[in-house]
């Protein structure tokens, strides 16, 4: 079967078939209003009358079906337009033919079929249909014997007609290139919008991320004061205290006396190493790189999280490998990454629970893994727990893998990631790469 329509490209174009639709029947309207109210034809012969309200009727069921595919978003028989013209010239042809002839207002459809093809089709559509027309109203004066007067309405229509050609593809081409600019600045408009708001988005991400580590920094500064003061506020009496017991410890004691002294002594010591560890902590962190040993910077994340007050009741395994090759790193940074992994997972764990940190070596790269057996994170959590304020806490800031990752990338030139989640735990992996020679 042949395809008797096509899909109408743009909305220009739909609007154009809507005017083109709307001149059709307009046209038909008039017509009847002609031939059956206004005194045009000839009343005492029913046969003529009968004859043009059939051939307006042939012409509506033709501006029904065209008005069905406009409003389909379609052209009916788009691929035959010529068919459409011809025939539209005979249907002219024949209204003219049975009412006055040449002198007949029917004629003037010729005009109302120019301008819609002008409309609907190319320029050089148009110009045939416009030699159809001709064709048509000539031979309308060939079927009726007509004076000079005759002749000239004759010369008059066919230059009105041309002119009627040329005025309608000008001002259709117009429209149309009118409408084409429109659309494509309206294209334009939107990828101007859609990439303004990407750059908004972008911009967002950027002064959201840059405030979640000002406040991290304001974090560590103010914690930095606050084990500052304590170390110097404890540290003196620790001092005075040590000083004492040394004094003592030089005179005369029994046996008893002198070990309860070097219980105090040790105590004293532990203390002691305690605030230095602090203040080792939360000093200003070292920007330089420098050779380390991973293992150490483990063991060093590992000594401070023994103060957290949720690691009781938990065990830590340490798997590493052995003759791991040293990197060149900022050790604090690093130190900083694996302690927020290891308080994290043992926020995520309960009593009893284990925490595996296994270490390995692949190629040029340093792997550490940081796995514990906790409650795990949720499927829709899991593409979001390195963005900045996110935190499945209820105290949490959720800066720590996000800084984490910021260090990781942008420092250390490393790579951090969420490996494995199920319903028993957790796996962090960290990639350091290593120069080799």
């Amino acid at each position: 079967m042949l395809n008797t329509q096509q899909q109408l490209p743009r909305e220009s174009d739909l609007a154009a078939e809507s005017i083109t639709v709307k001149i059709r029947w307009f046209g038909l309207c008039v017509g009847y209003l002609l031939v059956n109210v206004v005194d045009v034809v000839d009343k005492s012969q029913p046969r003529t009358q009968a004859v043009m309200n059939a051939i307006l009727t042939l012409g509506a069921v033709y501006a029904l079906l065209d008005t069905w595919w406009s409003l389909r978003g379609r052209v009916f028989l788009a691929r035959w337009p010529l068919i459409i013209s011809a025939m539209e010239a005979v249907f002219i042809g024949l209204l003219c033919y049975f009412d006055q002839g040449l002198d007949s207002p029917f004629r003037f459809y010729y005009f109302l079929s120019l301008l819609v093809c002008a409309i609907r089709h190319s320029p050089s559509i148009t110009l045939i249909t416009f030699s159809f027309h001709c064709a048509s109203f000539i031979g309308l004066s060939l079927s009726h014997a007509h004076s000079a007067q005759g002749t000239f309405t004759l010369g008059v229509m066919l230059v009105l007609m041309g002119w009627v050609t040329w005025a309608g593809t000008s001002l259709s081409g117009l429209l149309k290139s009118a409408g084409r600019r429109f659309l494509s600045l309206n294209q334009e408009l939107q990828q101007n919008q859609a990439m303004l708001e990407l750059r908004i988005h972008e911009r967002t991400k950027e002064l959201q991320e840059s405030q979640a580590l000002l406040v991290q920094q304001e974090k560590q500064a103010a914690f930095g004061l606050l084990a500052a003061g304590i170390a110097h506020e404890v540290g003196n009496p620790l001092a005075a205290i040590s000083s004492l017991v040394q004094m003592l410890n030089r005179r005369p004691n029994d046996e008893y006396t002198r070990e309860r002294l070097q219980m105090v002594d040790d105590q004293l010591r532990r203390i002691q190493r305690t605030l230095r560890e602090l203040v080792d902590f939360s000093r200003p962190a070292v920007s330089e790189q420098s050779l380390c040993s991973l293992h150490d910077i483990i063991d060093v994340a590992l000594n401070i999280a023994k103060y957290y007050k949720r690691t009781k009741g938990k065990t830590i395994e340490t798997q590493y490998a052995p003759d791991l090759p040293p990197i060149r790193v900022v050790r604090d940074q690093l130190v900083q990454v694996f302690l927020n992994l290891i308080l994290n997972a043992m926020d995520a764990t309960e009593e009893g629970g284990v925490i595996r940190i296994r270490t390995e070596q692949d190629g040029n790269i340093l792997r550490a893994e940081v796995h514990d057996d906790g409650h795990g994170i949720s499927p829709e959590d899991r593409d979001r727990v390195f963005q900045p304020y996110f935190t499945t806490k209820e105290t949490g800031t959720g800066l720590g893998l996000f800084v984490c990752r910021r260090i990781m990338e942008q420092t250390i030139g490393g790579k951090i990631g969420l490996r494995h989640v199920s319903e028993p735990g957790t796996t962090f992996v960290i990639e350091l790469p290593y120069e080799t020679g």
